[in-house]
Formats: structure tokens, sequence, C-alpha cells
């Protein structure tokens, strides 16, 4: 089937620059010498995970218990939870989920391995932990030395818990002025990172996995310091208009929303069949990932979504409306990917204008 043919809003998603995407990205992994452990919170789909490790991926990242179990199910059998996991309910399904796949995830804190301890008691295996630390993102993650160490020694004295390593979310790099600014608060949360890992051997805890993540620095091409034993990016498989913004072109992007024009109630105003509930509302208003609109036209120079309602997009653009009519068909590049896979069942994979298969977004709606 012709990509035109498919009934709208759809999920597109170019096979040809996916595969580039993710044959990039290894090789940017290899030759740094550190292992790629891509974030699947973007795209949410078994089959591109897949697709990720036979490119030599090391394992996979999710952002939640039930994004690990979805991929789990999949046959992903190496998952790291980027995120403080709380509650028993949720450290219960973690602990079944270790019983056959190796899984780790997130502490920042004493409380969360107490809670840990107790869940895991008498489990099979240690639970495996790698502790967060904050590199000026202004979110979660360990700040102080004094709280770094005090955690080590929760962990040292607890029976079910293993210390893995460290981690960091240098998503701060996004509002660089410059590619040379994204490069020094890149290399400062590598280094703090770095930092709190020879804490950590310090305390005689030597760390498995030293782990950063933010696609930016990647695109980029800035060398990873020696350290740093693994990379966590996500965007990158896909790309969006935000992401392109670092590279001055939208060539990468992977993914776009075709949408239909369903009316053009004056010169200006077109109306497409996508709104808030299938392309978000989202927007980046600063820095090198700064966007215009609410995503941008991909067959069109210039154009973007000025607003969208739930189920409409608004494009205020008199040329724009001389060249399309009611019932035609044009592709949105997202503002942000990510939670766009999370707002669609399915999305279609494509080469050319042909139609390759149908790819279900398993993980779509797992938020816990």
């Amino acid at each position: 089937m012709n990509v035109k043919e498919l009934d709208t809003p759809a999920l597109l998603i170019d096979q040809e620059i996916l595969l580039e995407n993710i044959r990039s990205m290894q090789a940017y992994a290899e030759a740094n010498g550190v292992k790629l452990r891509p974030h699947t919170k973007t795209h949410k789909m078994p089959y591109v995970a897949r697709l990720q490790e036979e490119a030599g991926a090391s394992g996979i990242t999710v952002a939640k218990t039930g994004e690990a179990e979805v991929m789990a199910a999949h046959g992903l059998d190496d998952i790291f939870i980027a995120n403080q996991v709380v509650g028993k309910t949720k450290l219960e399904r973690i602990r079944k989920l270790a019983e056959t796949i190796d899984v780790s995830f997130g502490v920042d804190s004493p409380v969360q391995i107490k809670q840990i301890e107790e869940v895991f008691s008498g489990a099979q295996k240690p639970a495996q932990v790698l502790v967060e630390i904050e590199v000026g993102e202004k979110r979660s993650g360990v700040i102080e030395e004094s709280g770094f160490r005090e955690l080590l020694e929760v962990i040292r004295n607890s029976e079910h818990v293993q210390f893995r390593g460290v981690f960091s979310h240098d998503g701060h790099t996004y509002k660089a002025e410059n590619a040379e600014q994204c490069r020094e608060l890149f290399e400062e949360a590598s280094g703090r990172t770095l930092q709190f890992a020879e804490i950590a051997r310090d305390e005689g805890m030597e760390p498995e996995t030293v782990s950063i993540g933010s696609t930016p620095p990647f695109l980029l091409g800035f060398n990873i310091p020696n350290g740093i034993t693994e990379i966590r990016p996500g965007t990158y498989v896909f790309m969006d208009a935000s992401q392109s913004n670092v590279l001055g072109h939208y060539g990468r992007c992977a993914a776009t929303v075709l949408t239909t024009v369903i009316s053009k109630p004056t010169r200006e105003r077109v109306i497409t069949d996508v709104g808030a509930k299938g392309i978000t509302a989202q927007t980046r208003n600063a820095g090198i990932t700064a966007t215009k609109g609410l995503g941008k036209i991909k067959e069109f120079d210039g154009v973007y979504l000025d607003g969208v309602f739930d189920e409409h997009a608004i494009i205020y653009n008199e040329n724009f409306s001389r060249q399309v009519e009611i019932g035609d068909k044009v592709r949105i590049i997202p503002n942000h990917i990510c939670p766009v896979c999370n707002l669609h069942e399915r999305a279609w994979l494509v080469f050319g204008g042909d139609i390759v298969q149908e790819i279900p977004v398993e993980a779509r709606g797992k938020l816990g």
C-alpha cells in the first residue's frame, strides 16, 4: 500500500533513515570505546529495540517498570530503568523481572534502599542499583558528596542490594546557546559523573558502569571522556524538530505524523486532522533545540503548526494554503517525538512511498 492511502493521523517511520540513525550512533559509541544502551522511551517499540541490539547495543534503557515488562516480554533481557523506583508494588514487579532477565534501576536516597532491601529479602539474587548523580539538569539525583557516601554505606550494609555503578542525564545541554556551550556543559556533567565514580572507588565500591545520557552532545560528535563506560541516547533513533535544530537540518528525521487537510476556512488558515492528542502541544523555547511553532510541515519550507486543539492542527500561511487542497495529506515533523510515540497505537514503517510493515507501539501508556 502507498503511504498516501493510509488513514490519518498516522505515525510514519522512514526505514532508511531509521537504520542509518541506528548505525551511526552505534559506530560513534564503538569509536569512543563505550557501550551503547539506547533509551527506548523514545519509541516504546520492541521491534525497534531489537534493531538497536542487533546493530550492537549492549542492552536497553527504559523509563518505567511497565516499559521494562513489555520489553522483557518481547525478548529483551538486559534492561536498565533510568529512574528511581519507589513503592512495594513496583519493586515486587522488578523482583519478578529479575528472575528471568538482567534488570537494574536507579536510586538516589537511603530511603529507597530500605524499601528495596525489604522487598528483595529472600530473592534469588540481589537488586542491581545504579546511583543517579545530579549534574546540572536540576532534576533527581545525588547532589552532595556527603549524601553519596551515606547512600553507599547503606547499600554496602544491605544484604539484598548490589551497587552496580553511577549514571547521570545532562538534559540541560538542550538549552545550550551554541555548540561550544553544549560542549562545556557536557564536559562538566561528565566530569562530575566521573568524580562520583571515583568517590565510590575510594569507598571500596567499584562501579561496573559509569553511564551518561542526552542526545545533543553525541549528535555533535564530542569525545567521550575516559572512564565513561556507557551512553544512553534516546531521541537519535527517530529524531525530531528540536534535535534536528542541533544539526541545522531535518535530514535525519525518521519519524513524521501523516495528517489530512480537512478544512480551509479562510485564505490563510488551514486545518488538519491531528491535534494535541496525536502531535502534542510541546515546544522547546531556548538554546540549540529551540523550535518554531508546534511542529514543522516536512514538505514545505518555513511552514509550521501555529496551534492545536485536541483534534485539530492550525496553520496560518496563505502561500501554503494556495498549494494544498482539502483531502491532501502532509507530514509533520514533531517538536518532541518521545511523547508523540506514546500517543499512537501503531507506527508504519515506510520505504520511499510504500508501507513496509506495521509496528505496534507495545509500551504505549506504560507510565508506572
